[in-house]
């Protein structure tokens, strides 16, 4: 891109900008050096990037972690040089970064694939993480485990330390010694441990002097009984420090071994950091990812211009202005458009509005989203030129026509039909009639050439020669006469009012002055002037009509989501109910069969006839054949329990907990009763009845005693037809499960569901293993479709 634009359009403080988002030096350095793509497809995986970054940033928080730019680092190492322990550290965080920056993407190929391709290319740790952590502690220093001889160095440094400050210290107690030390301290000199003589002594105690006071009062002494102690503790200290180069040198060529991978995935981590600067920075803005499309290939002009891409911007604002009082524009001509007009009064808005455009082009080929509504639209310019301000040069004895004229010269000889070129005040700084002229004839060359170009201009000839000439369009900011303010407004098919003499009157100017003015002007063009603004009122009344029905739209739109989400729902729930009331219902028809199957034995060993039991099949199908549509409702539990015949009276109303249903009592025997449940009738033992409690009952004893299972089975005990462990530990859900299955056998239940979701498997393995060979389960199968699939285990329990 041209050079000169890029300063002219102030593109560097967009990528400043850019460059604050960013989290390490290596991503500025790249932020501050983007430059506007030359490639189509270099400009689309941008802006992909940009995109699935911002959609990474909805579904978590991530980032580049303390990293820094280790290259130079690496470099160094590689060359045999020796890292210190704070570099050491970098090295360590910017590894673990990319370490969990490979973890976030793994198995997200389909989501984030553009981003994941980055984050292939970051460095593997190579064992470095851990030989710096294993040598170096968070604070950067070496550890005395690094090495069994730094070990041993540190070791017999403590100890020599310790001796040598004993020694001193019978100088600071000693009653001799003590009354000619200035202060009763131990201090260093030259690293070697003295005390402070005061100077009247000097000689009283035999030493080496290394310092005195700055007043002279005190000498710094070494006394020579502990010459030998402070040899030793240099000596010491020496070894240490060269055991500790040694160690450093050798993780450093740890890291200069894998200099290159390094370098490589730091390029890497700094083009994913910004790629997330991007998305920050697109977040601010409150932009969206324009549309880019491609010109010919050829970068010759189209044949049929309305084939053309248009420059295409939806409520547009300038990037670099305030958010909150930037007015937005929108340029939105018809197809085949390849020049457009703007005029308007001065600080009116029009140069601000041409840098708008030709900062979203140059953005929306970085990788940037723009500051535009979603669904604009922008060709792929090869390059983007532009002249505004004034280029007058002193030094170079260049007037401000000079000026103009010597760039726009360079800028058609470089142009083509894939340019984009902005021209601010084309024609001015000469005599108007010649300006005009020559805006014409190089607005009409742009024409010819192809190129796309807006042009802002204050003569009226290039309003008719935008009028009259096809593909282009006038265009105009709009002025507040009452408040003598411009609006910003950009309004696209009209040309603009320059409102000299409405403003010269609302300023004061004697209103004969006025008159006279307008008997100079050509009536025509007072007519032409009138129907402009009367065509823009409406305009204007039309737009906030748009904008109305616009509103009630998308708010219609919520409304119907709304209704339509809460449709969903209960549609959810009502199947999620019939589900139940089924499952309840063939739940009850597998007890029935079981006592039908139960009683058909009895007869049989009686040698009575089976009608009575086919009878009771037949409406037990029936039954079947209704709970496949509905469910069955329970009914109350009893809770007094029947033991012999003398507990229950012919008439009495039962309740049969095998059956989970209430019948009445038609005949007694010695160990059953025959019990009619609506219109049939069937045989139960006394064990499985229980009398209807009426509110009047009370118990007669301070406490029942527990039935053993073996004789009465209380439907209160009776658990539902499904366990419920999802959210459990394994452990607390095989606890629940034991309890449950007790529950349902001794409830004489056929089978029952169990719920443990899917998962990761491991509770589902835990149940099914607990399952097989347990002694109430004869066998289990995974849940049906409806039932749950893979997340449910159904377990038929035995006969009790």
């Amino acid at each position: 891109m041209d050079s000169k634009t890029l300063a002219v359009l102030e593109y560097d403080k967009i990528l400043e900008r850019l460059a604050r988002f960013c989290d390490f030096s290596a991503s500025m350095e790249a932020a501050r050096g983007l430059s506007p793509s030359a490639s189509y497809d270099l400009a689309l995986s941008r802006l992909a990037e940009t995109t699935e970054a911002r959609r990474l940033f909805a579904a978590q928080n991530v980032g580049v972690g303390a990293s820094r730019d280790i290259r130079s680092a690496a470099a160094l190492a590689a060359r045999g040089g020796v890292l210190d322990p704070q570099t050491l550290l970098d090295v360590k965080s910017t590894l673990i970064a990319c370490r969990d920056l490979k973890k976030t993407f793994e198995k997200k190929e389909g989501d984030y694939p553009r981003l994941c391709l980055i984050a292939q290319g970051l460095p593997e740790t190579r064992g470095i993480v851990d030989a710096v952590s294993r040598v170096l502690s968070e604070r950067g220093e070496v550890l005395d485990s690094a090495s069994v001889k730094l070990a041993d160095i540190r070791r017999n440094l403590r100890v020599a330390r310790e001796r040598l400050m004993n020694r001193l210290q019978r100088y600071l107690s000693d009653s001799k010694t003590a009354p000619m030390l200035q202060e009763t301290l131990i201090t260093q000199r030259d690293g070697r441990y003295v005390i402070p003589l005061r100077a009247e002594f000097k000689g009283k105690i035999k030493a080496v002097i290394h310092d005195q006071s700055a007043s002279g009062a005190t000498l710094f002494i070494e006394p020579l009984p502990v010459v030998e102690a402070n040899n030793e503790i240099r000596e010491l200290q020496l070894a240490e420090r060269d055991e500790e180069r040694r160690i450093l040198a050798e993780v450093s060529a740890l890291i200069g071994e894998h200099a290159d991978e390094l370098k490589y995935g730091v390029e890497n981590l700094a083009a994913l950091d910004l790629a997330f600067a991007k998305a920050k920075y697109a977040e601010e803005l409150q932009a969206s990812e324009p549309e880019l499309i491609q010109t010919d290939d050829k970068g010759q002009k189209t044949d049929d211009l309305r084939l053309s891409p248009v420059v295409r911007l939806l409520h547009a604002r300038h990037p670099l202005i305030d958010p909150r009082s930037v007015v937005p524009i929108d340029i939105d001509p018809r197809e085949g458009t390849r020049a457009i007009v703007i005029t308007g009064p001065n600080t009116g808005g029009k140069t601000v509005s041409l840098k708008t455009v030709g900062l979203l082009a140059l953005m929306a080929q970085s990788g940037l989203h723009i500051p535009a509504q979603s669904g604009s639209q922008l060709p792929f310019f090869r390059s983007v030129y532009a002249d505004i301000g004034d280029e007058q040069s002193i030094e170079q004895s260049l007037s401000t026509f000079s000026g103009h004229i010597a760039n726009i010269i360079r800028i058609l000889k470089k142009m083509d039909s894939r340019s984009l070129v902005i021209f601010d005040e084309l024609g001015s700084g000469t005599d108007p009639q010649e300006g005009a002229a020559l805006a014409r004839a190089i607005l009409n060359h742009m024409l010819q050439i192809g190129a796309t170009t807006f042009v802002a201009t204050h003569y009226p000839e290039l309003k008719t020669f935008a009028h009259a000439t096809e593909n282009v369009v006038n265009a105009s900011l709009e002025f507040d006469v009452k408040t003598l303010r411009p609006t910003y407004k950009l309004t696209l098919g009209l040309p603009g009012r320059s409102n000299a003499l409405a403003i010269a009157q609302r300023l004061g100017l004697p209103q004969e002055i006025i008159e006279s003015a307008k008997a100079e002007i050509d009536p025509l063009d007072l007519r032409a002037d009138k129907l402009l603004d009367d065509i823009r009122k409406e305009r204007n009344r039309a737009s906030r009509e748009r904008e109305k029905l616009e509103k009630q739209r998308v708010k219609l739109e919520e409304q119907n989501a709304d209704l339509q989400k809460r449709l969903r729902q209960i549609e959810d729930e009502r199947r999620e109910a019939l589900a139940q009331a089924r499952a309840e219902g063939e739940l009850e028809v597998a007890i029935l069969k079981r006592n039908i199957a139960s009683l058909k034995a009895q007869m049989k060993k009686a040698s009575q006839s089976l009608a009575s039991v086919q009878a009771l099949e037949e409406k037990t199908e029936k039954l079947e054949e209704s709970f496949a549509d509905k469910g069955q409702k329970k009914k109350d539990v009893p809770s007094p329990s029947v033991r012999d015949s003398s507990s229950v009276k012919l008439g009495e109303k039962v309740w049969v907990s095998s059956l989970q249903a209430e019948g009445v009592v038609t005949a007694l025997g010695e160990s059953d009763a025959e019990i009619q449940i609506g219109t049939i009738r069937m045989r139960a033992k006394f064990s499985d009845l229980s009398k209807k409690q009426t509110k009047d009952e009370r118990p007669t004893t301070k406490e029942t005693p527990r039935p053993s299972s073996s004789v009465l089975r209380s439907p209160s005990a009776a658990p539902k037809m499904e366990a419920d462990l999802r959210g459990l530990t394994a452990e607390d859900a095989l606890d629940k499960l034991e309890k449950y299955l007790e529950q349902a056998y001794l409830a004489g239940m056929p089978f029952v569901r169990i719920i443990h979701g899917k998962g990761t498997g491991r509770l589902r393995q835990a149940v099914r293993e607990a399952l097989r060979g347990h002694a109430y389960v004869a066998s289990f199968e995974e849940g049906g479709h409806t039932e749950g699939g893979e997340g449910v285990t159904v377990a038929k329990l035995n006969a009790s």
